[in-house]
C-alpha cells in the first residue's frame, strides 16, 4: 500500500478489516481480536495489541491509520462540570462536556469541527464549519472525559450528541459511533440512555425512521414560526416547519416515539404567551416533551435569557394545554460550557477554509 492513504480502521466495518486482513494472509479470527481492541478495549495504538502475534502488530501499522484524539486541557466548573478539549490527529480542536446532576451523569458529544448552521445565538455558529468527526473521534470523546480517577472506567447514565455541530448532516459516522457504544462487542451501552439533537432536516429524521432508530430523539426548535425562526437559525429558510412537522410525523408514526422538544427562551423574542401558543399548535401532531431551556448568553451575541418569572408563566401557558414540560436550568456557564457556548476559543479551528451552510447542504 505504499504510496496510498491508508484508511483509517476505526471508520471501517469489521467485514471490511476482515477483508484486509485475510487478503494479506492472517487468519479470520485475528480481525475480530482487533475489532475488539479498538472498541471495547479502546486500543490508541496497534502495539499494545498485547495476544496478536507481533508481526501483526507490525503490518496493521501497513495496512491502516488509527487516528486517535488527545486531550488537552479539562476546566472545571463550581457546580462540577467539566470541558474537555480534545485535539485531533489533524490538530483540529473539539470539546466535550461531562454534566453531574442528582446522581446521575451526562457526557455531551460533538459531531462536528464548528458548525455550518450558523445559529445567531450559538457560539459555535459564529466558527463557521471545519469536517465532520469521524466515529473514533466521537467516541474517544466519551472515553476520554470519563477517564478520570474520579469517574476512571465508568460509563455516564446518558450521553448527549449536543455539543458542536449538527449530527444529521454528519449522520453515517453518528450513526457508527453510536453503534459501537451500544454494541456488545463495543461499550456495550443502552441505545435509549443516548439522545441525538438536531435542528431539523427532513430527510434525515425521514431515514432515522426508516433505519428503525433506537435513540432518543430531540429537536432544536427555539420558534415556532417562521418568522422568528427565521431570524435566529437560518436552515429554518431551507426547511421550514412544515416540512419538519411533516417529518417529526413520519419519525413518530415509524418509531411510536415521543419526541422532546427544545426550546431555548430568549427575552421578549420567543418568551410570550402567544409563542407558547405557536409551539403548542406545533406539537398537536405527535406525541411530544418540552424542554424549556436557560439561554447561556455568549459575548458579541445581542440576545439575553428570559426572567424566571416570565419562564414559569410560559411553561404554565404550556401546562395549561396538557403539555409535558420541563424547565432545564444551565450548567457550566462559568467555563462556557453550557449549551451553546462550546469552542468559542479554539483558535486552531480557525485557521480553514469555512463551508456555508448552502456549501453543505448540497451534501443532505
Amino acid at each position: 500500500m505504499s504510496g496510498k492513504s491508508l484508511p483509517d480502521i476505526r471508520s471501517l466495518s469489521l467485514s471490511e478489516i476482515r477483508d484486509i486482513l485475510v487478503g494479506e494472509g492472517a487468519p479470520e479470527y485475528r480481525a475480530r481480536q482487533v475489532y475488539e481492541w479498538l472498541w471495547k478495549n479502546n486500543a490508541h495504538s496497534f502495539s499494545t495489541m498485547s495476544n496478536l502475534p507481533v508481526s501483526l502488530r507490525n503490518q496493521l501499522g501497513d495496512l491502516f491509520t488509527l487516528h486517535v484524539s488527545r486531550e488537552i486541557s479539562r476546566q472545571k466548573s463550581a457546580d462540577g462540570s467539566e470541558k474537555v478539549a480534545f485535539k485531533l490527529y489533524d490538530g483540529k480542536l473539539v470539546e466535550a462536556v461531562y454534566i453531574p446532576a442528582d446522581q446521575r451523569t451526562t457526557v455531551c458529544i460533538s459531531s462536528q469541527v464548528g458548525c455550518a448552521l450558523g445559529c445567531r445565538f450559538c457560539a459555535t455558529g459564529t466558527m463557521g464549519f471545519s469536517r465532520n468527526l469521524l466515529p473514533g473521534e466521537m467516541v474517544d470523546q466519551l472515553t476520554g472525559v470519563m477517564n478520570r480517577s474520579d469517574h476512571a472506567r465508568e460509563l455516564p447514565d446518558n450521553i448527549v450528541f449536543m455539543g458542536m455541530g449538527e449530527p444529521l448532516i454528519n449522520y453515517g459516522n453518528v450513526t457508527m459511533a453510536i453503534e459501537r457504544i451500544t454494541a456488545s462487542d463495543g461499550l456495550g451501552m443502552s441505545p435509549q440512555r443516548i439522545t441525538l439533537s438536531t435542528a431539523g432536516i427532513p430527510s434525515v429524521i425521514r431515514k432515522m425512521a426508516d433505519d428503525g432508530v433506537r435513540y432518543q430523539f430531540a429537536l432544536s426548535l427555539h420558534a415556532a414560526s417562521n418568522e422568528k425562526r427565521n431570524k435566529i437559525m437560518p436552515l429554518n429558510q431551507r426547511f421550514p416547519l412544515q416540512e419538519v412537522s411533516d417529518a417529526l410525523a413520519y419519525y413518530h408514526q415509524k418509531t411510536r416515539q415521543r419526541i422532546t422538544i427544545e426550546y431555548i427562551l430568549f427575552n421578549n423574542f420567543n418568551d410570550s404567551l402567544k409563542d407558547a401558543g405557536d409551539l403548542a399548535r406545533f406539537c398537536k401532531r405527535f406525541p411530544v416533551k418540552i424542554n424549556l431551556i436557560e439561554y447561556n448568553p455568549v459575548p458579541g451575541l445581542p440576545f439575553t435569557g428570559s426572567s424566571v418569572e416570565q419562564t414559569r408563566r410560559f411553561a404554565g401557558a404550556l401546562e395549561g394545554r396538557n403539555m409535558i414540560v420541563n424547565i432545564r436550568l444551565t450548567k457550566g456557564k462559568d467555563i462556557d460550557a453550557a449549551c451553546g457556548q462550546l469552542a468559542g476559543n479554539l483558535k486552531s479551528n480557525r485557521s480553514v477554509q469555512y463551508k456555508t451552510l448552502q456549501d453543505e447542504s448540497k451534501e443532505l
